[in-house]
């Protein structure tokens, strides 16, 4: 069986009084077997991972590199160093704002790996390639580029996020979502066999909030969800988790 995972991505945002909220989530978490996984910036890790309960910490990016001359740049071995277990890798604003490419991303994946995080690998469609009817050639385009063969459930967790969808309050329909799901659960199944295939957690992520995160998880391929701003407040965030625990 798959796990049920809930990450929140809080992006550049949040100072310490923020870890506040991670109190307030604890107390508010329905129990059970969901992951519960929020990803604050670089700074709040160490100081994340002293006060979460409950909680797993993850990063929001990690450079391919073991160490170097890589000025603002953290390692994977940093990560896993402050406590952390996840890092996010390739999504679509470190794709766009920092010209990451597939290969990148892959480097990243075997660093993360190698100091034992596991990768949360973000895929994503723009809405151009959506209208022009591109989305699962793009997503698998990014799927074969950015997933090394190494790749389990143990050390990956693969997130589908259309670029249209983040932050805009656009959400596709669930048969949208369930299209690209059951695609990427193909896609991965035909790579690695089935065991290890369908073993793979994959999330959905865009837009997700307490009024249609139910809706999502009744897809089959839904195993949960990477969520921007709405893991930001513990009070929007914990709806979601306990609606993922009830799916």
């Amino acid at each position: 069986m798959r796990p049920k995972i809930a990450a929140g991505n809080w992006k550049m945002n949040g100072t310490q009084s923020a870890l506040d909220e991670l109190d307030a989530l604890a107390a508010m978490l329905p129990g059970g077997d969901t992951r519960v996984v929020i990803c604050p910036p670089a700074p709040l890790l160490i100081p994340a991972v002293a006060r979460a309960k409950g909680i797993a910490i993850g990063a929001q990016d990690c450079h391919a590199a073991e160490k170097g001359a890589h000025t603002g740049d953290i390692s994977a071995a940093m990560v896993a160093d402050s406590g952390a277990a996840y890092v996010i890798l390739g999504h679509s604003e470190r794709r766009a704002d920092h010209g990451e490419s597939d290969a990148d991303v892959s480097a990243k994946m075997q660093a993360a790996w190698a100091a034992g995080l596991t990768a949360i690998l973000c895929l994503g469609e723009s809405e151009a390639d959506r209208e022009a009817g591109r989305t699962l050639e793009v997503i698998g385009a990014q799927l074969a580029g950015s997933l090394p063969d190494d790749a389990g459930a143990g050390n990956t967790v693969v997130a589908y996020e259309p670029i249209w969808a983040i932050g805009t309050g656009k959400v596709p329909t669930l048969e949208q979502i369930v299209e690209v799901h059951d695609f990427l659960r193909a896609e991965l199944t035909a790579r690695f066999g089935a065991d290890r295939g369908n073993a793979i957690a994959l999330l959905y992520g865009g837009s997700v909030k307490a009024a249609n995160a139910a809706t999502i998880f009744e897809a089959e391929n839904v195993d949960g969800a990477l969520v921007g701003g709405a893991s930001l407040k513990a009070s929007d965030f914990a709806p979601i988790v306990v609606a993922l625990a009830a799916s």
